[in-house]
């Protein structure tokens, strides 16, 4: 079974560092595993704790900056500079992996070597609630899927959606040296551009019938997005789009369409959002105008989608009467089912 290398970054996040650690070296049997904490200079004791948990165990390094470097930086130096085992796993300290998580991966990983990355459900919890019970608890069951590079990157930009959370994911390190790490030019979709990249290059694997890691959510979270953080989104993920067809776009058969369909794609989302805007009474608080000026900007023949159509409907409405007669209006049903369809899907599937 192939060695690891986990990189968890930490900065104010030292309160969860045992649990982190404890859930990398206590609960995967039999995978060689090595830790590196590398602490961003944070200004509380969250460095005295990562090194009290290295003079415990000799499998835990620790690295403290002097100075604040950020997240990128911080990944990168783990991911680039210091993993030299077979795979790599970067694990934000408030994160943890489920039992078992590195001994399905890994085990993949070393059956199937055009593979290049494998990931699998995330369970997500609340910070100081109980943790949700999580399959796979007796380590080794959980199937797996194999799909090429190429596929599952279509996937992606049909959907102009990433399907990874980020922790669930065990990276060949000799796939993360080839393709680099994380983009600073993407600081808020570097992780779904990095693992397209390496789509392109190699295999995807899915584990499937086990949950791979837990996902914390609490008020400091970095992917937390508010009503404003909508339209973000969409930059951002747009962004990382656009990213990999500059890299990557000679690997991509029929990169043009495949740019469209991505395009279209957001565009239905941001109409979307500004359709639930008016259902919800939101206007005032959704930048439904700033959300039309970017489905423009990536389809100009937007008011040809469906979604418009329905928009139009809810203009004339208005935003006092909408919310009240939103069960009236077939599309806002429609577009419901639509989305738990997909979220159905990518639960079971995992694509």
């Amino acid at each position: 079974m192939g060695s690891v290398s986990v990189v968890i970054p930490c900065y104010r996040y030292g309160h969860f560092l045992a649990d982190c650690v404890r859930s990398v070296l206590d609960e995967q049997p039999g995978v060689d595993v090595r830790v590196l904490i590398i602490d961003d200079a944070s200004p509380d004791d969250s460095a005295d704790k990562a090194r009290e948990l290295a003079a415990a165990d000799p499998r835990i390094s620790v690295a403290v900056h002097e100075a604040n470097k950020g997240h990128i930086a911080t990944y990168n130096e783990g991911l680039l500079e210091w993993a030299d085992a077979d795979y790599s796993v970067l694990l934000s300290a408030d994160d943890r992996l489920t039992p078992g998580a590195l001994v399905r991966a890994t085990a993949l990983l070393d059956a199937h070597p055009a593979v290049g990355f494998v990931y699998g459900h995330p369970l997500t919890f609340q910070d100081g609630e109980p943790l949700p019970p999580a399959r796979g608890a007796d380590w080794q069951s959980g199937q797996w899927a194999v799909r090429p590079g190429l596929w599952w990157l279509r996937r992606r930009f049909r959907t102009a959606e990433g399907c990874i959370t980020s922790p669930e994911v065990v990276i060949r390190t000799s796939v993360q040296k080839r393709i680099g790490g994380y983009d600073p030019a993407l600081p808020h979709s570097g992780d779904i551009e990095m693992w397209m990249r390496a789509a392109s290059v190699a295999g995807v694997g899915h584990i499937r019938g086990a949950d791979q890691a837990y996902y914390r959510r609490h008020g400091a979270n970095m992917s937390t997005v508010d009503f404003g953080g909508q339209l973000d989104d969409l930059h951002q993920r747009r962004a990382a789009f656009e990213s990999v067809l500059v890299k990557c776009g000679d690997a991509l058969p029929a990169a043009d369409t495949w740019a469209a369909d991505m395009r279209r794609k957001l565009a239905r989302q941001a109409l979307r959002r500004a359709v639930r805007a008016y259902d919800k009474g939101l206007t005032n608080t959704v930048p439904v105008a700033e959300l039309i000026a970017f489905a423009e900007d990536c389809w100009p023949d937007y008011r040809r989608l469906p979604e418009y159509a329905g928009l139009r409907v809810r203009k004339a409405v208005g935003e006092r009467a909408m919310p009240y007669l939103r069960p009236l209006v077939v599309s806002a049903a429609v577009n419901r089912g639509r989305e738990w369809m997909w979220w159905q899907s990518w639960r079971r599937r995992g694509w």
